[in-house]
């Protein structure tokens, strides 16, 4: 997350699904700019953001958020929807 309320990139006007793996670690993309959306690629040095690492508890496929505008990161709350 951003440490100076700088905003994110917009990465896209949904949620895309990923299959992620019980115990797994991965790293989210907060700032927007990474090009292996949603995840981290690094595109963040130089700006205030740092990746969300994260687990998750069961193997599947799950809606991880690409607007970062999402209050329950790094999954999709459906934040896209009030995006203009």
């Amino acid at each position: 997350m951003s440490e100076n309320n700088e905003e994110a990139v917009i990465a896209g006007h949904g949620p895309i699904k990923v299959s992620l793996k019980k115990g797994q670690e991965y790293y989210y993309c907060t700032c927007g700019r990474s090009k292996n959306q949603p995840f981290c690629d690094g595109s963040h040095q130089g700006t205030s953001f740092t990746p969300m690492q994260f687990t998750v508890e069961q193997d599947g496929i799950f809606q991880m958020c690409q607007c970062k505008r999402t209050k329950q990161a790094p999954f999709c709350d459906g934040a896209h929807l009030k995006l203009s």
